[in-house]
């Protein structure tokens, strides 16, 4: 039998799903991927360094902020400009806003209809209106962070090579602390909602990686890290993971020896749970769950957590950066050279890789991107061969949906996969 899924609605992106099916043996199982090549790295090839966080932040409406930071990354490691404390601090906060918004739109709007057995969004609303509300301002709250820090939500403009083209305000940044307790106070309803909710048993070993750098929950910066222990700083990504470029497919899937591997929140919660923020930890716990866990639906409870762990972590570093200079985030003058930058920033799907090569004059030579769902995509599909014999028994309206829940828990983003 062949399952084919024409489109999957409620996720960043245009896919359907096939799978081939022969006496109950799963002969193949593929995100058939509905998006045309963007060849945005051939985009930057030839354009001047100072173009390319703003072009490459465009590869995404959603996660804009990880694009910007880790070309910028990249572009300073390359031409080894060094920048502040207080500048690396503030950029943290934004990618912690990223995940906060990314997170309340994926785990609530997109996903949880489906352990809830809705088939849409207004009967969800309908019914849990205050859980609704919630959500929403959550969501706002980590929209407010990337707004002050970088000008505005989607494609920021602040940020640049070197530190930020002015320091945010002061009075905006003490209301985004001032607001916190009131939001973490929701985040924490929130998740009391979420565990609630029935999660499928399904369980498959598989690789996890991730940044780690102690004593942090590695957003911004760390080493790679793989969930079997192998440990590796950022530069040598490449020569550990290998781009499978496909006959007939748009997007480059990507192994490690050979295997498949999981990123993400859940990847992020495996092995750097331990140093989870106080209220992010009490909630974990009472999950009781046991490490590692291999449910990739929890990959939505996950997001939950990080979602706690983000706001306690931005109102920690705000409140630091408020005790310094803010000035001190102004860019400074650097001096332009030849060189090869790569770098890695944890975006709300997975860990995010640039590769840049720039010539003296500041040109760009050469560009490599590897976005998170190129990462997890074989992942997924291993994953769902094992799934699929589990639900070979539903009716066909039942087992459809079931799947669209599981791809639509990895919480993929095509637009980046098909940059």
């Amino acid at each position: 039998m062949n399952i084919k899924i024409n489109h999957i609605a409620k996720m960043e992106g245009h896919a359907g799903f096939m799978a081939s099916v022969v006496r109950g043996d799963v002969k193949s199982a593929k995100l058939e991927v509905q998006e045309g090549i963007r060849l945005i790295e051939g985009v930057l090839i030839g354009r001047h360094y100072a173009d390319m966080p703003i072009v490459a932040q465009r590869i995404c409406g959603i996660c804009p902020v990880v694009h910007n930071l880790t070309s910028i990354k990249a572009l300073e490691n390359a031409m080894k400009v060094q920048v502040t404390p207080e500048t690396k601090k503030l950029r943290e906060i934004m990618e912690l806003g990223q995940i906060i918004h990314s997170h309340a739109l994926h785990l609530f709007f997109l996903s949880l209809a489906d352990f809830l057995d809705m088939d849409n969004d207004i009967q969800l609303i309908k019914e849990y209106p205050e859980e609704t509300k919630k959500a929403v301002r959550i969501r706002e709250f980590g929209m407010a962070i990337v707004k002050v820090i970088g000008g505005r939500v989607v494609h920021p403009l602040t940020n640049e090579v070197g530190g930020f083209k002015k320091a945010p305000n002061e009075e905006d940044l003490r209301k985004i602390v001032a607001d916190s307790e009131e939001i973490l106070r929701e985040a924490l309803d929130l998740a009391e909602f979420f565990k609630t909710i029935k999660i499928p048993d399904f369980s498959r070993v598989t690789e996890y990686v991730c940044l780690g750098k102690r004593p942090n929950y590695s957003i911004y910066d760390g080493d790679i890290v793989f969930s079997k222990g192998l440990h590796i700083p950022v530069r040598k990504f490449e020569d550990n993971f290998q781009e499978l470029q496909k006959q007939n497919e748009v997007i480059k899937k990507v192994e490690h020896a050979g295997k498949s591997y999981m990123i993400g929140a859940i990847a992020r919660i495996n092995i750097n749970h331990s140093k989870l923020n106080p209220y992010a930890q009490n909630y974990l716990e009472s999950l009781k769950w046991k490490f590692p866990d291999f449910n990739p639906f929890h990959n939505i409870l996950a997001q939950m957590i990080e979602i706690i762990h983000s706001i306690e972590e931005s109102v920690k570093l705000l409140k630091e950066l408020l005790n310094s200079d803010l000035n001190e985030v102004v860019t400074k003058p650097y001096k332009t050279r030849q060189g090869v930058g790569v770098a890695a920033v944890e975006a709300p799907r997975g860990t995010l890789y640039y590769h840049v090569e720039v010539d003296a004059r500041g040109y760009i030579k050469n560009v490599n991107i590897i976005t998170p769902t190129a990462q997890f995509l074989a992942n997924l599909e291993d994953d769902i061969m094992e799934y699929i014999p589990g639900i070979l028994d539903l009716s066909n309206k039942n087992r459809e949906r079931k799947l669209r829940a599981f791809i639509r828990a990895y919480d993929p983003c095509i637009s980046c996969a098909v940059h």
